[in-house]
């Protein structure tokens, strides 16, 4: 019998990552981690010295992308460092708002999931890669606890980065595709009140998994 796509969809800093890996491995399925695909069809194309997207479009269909849990490659080169540098964080929206780009990525994306047995992550899985998905969630939390969460991870001021979660949600949902929205027939999770165990819990509750 073919295994199940769970898709989990929601806003920056509300731990989708890390609650899709974990799910993944009490499932026994893989993890797709969508976010590290446009990031490293950004760092080819900033390498390639690419700005124009229908150029680093052509670019990524001729790309090889394989996202392992610890591991990135892209053509063959580990990049899993190298895609969080500040200079790719800060280019990927050109990646990101090109319909053109978008296509070759969902295209890459469902290419993964065809098998079905994947856990997926981003803003954009229950919507558009994989509307059919047989398990859908939308994983969210309050602004303020999304910050403190990501003050604890990373330092900084919590007053900045409140105004730069305010802003990325802003921006994600205002996107010309790819937008950020609640999938239909989607799970809702607030996780602003549990903690990491509980929301995997319920996740897999749902899933039917005990």
């Amino acid at each position: 019998m073919k295994k199940p796509v769970i898709t989990l969809d929601g806003p920056a800093g509300a731990g989708k990552s890390t609650v899709a890996r974990l799910v993944a491995q009490r499932l026994g399925l893989r993890h797709l981690d969508t976010g590290a695909m446009y990031r490293a069809i950004t760092w080819k194309a900033q390498k390639r010295g690419l700005r124009d997207p229908a150029a680093i479009a052509d670019m990524a269909a001729q790309t090889v992308l394989i996202v392992e849990p610890e591991r990135v490659t892209c053509d063959g080169v580990d990049v899993t460092r190298a895609i969080r540098e500040p200079q790719v964080t800060a280019a990927i929206r050109v990646v990101a708002d090109s319909p053109a780009c978008r296509a070759q990525l969902v295209r890459m994306q469902r290419e993964i999931g065809k098998e079905g047995g994947l856990v997926t992550e981003g803003r954009d899985q229950g919507s558009v890669v994989f509307p059919d998905a047989e398990f859908k969630f939308y994983i969210d939390a309050s602004v303020d606890v999304r910050a403190r969460r990501r003050h604890q991870e990373q330092g900084g001021d919590l007053d900045e980065i409140r105004r730069s979660i305010e802003k990325r949600d802003t921006e994600d949902r205002s996107r010309p595709v790819g937008a950020l929205v609640k999938p239909p027939g989607a799970i809702v999770l607030d996780t602003s009140g549990l903690t990491l165990d509980e929301v995997v819990a319920r996740i897999l509750a749902a899933v039917g998994s005990p």
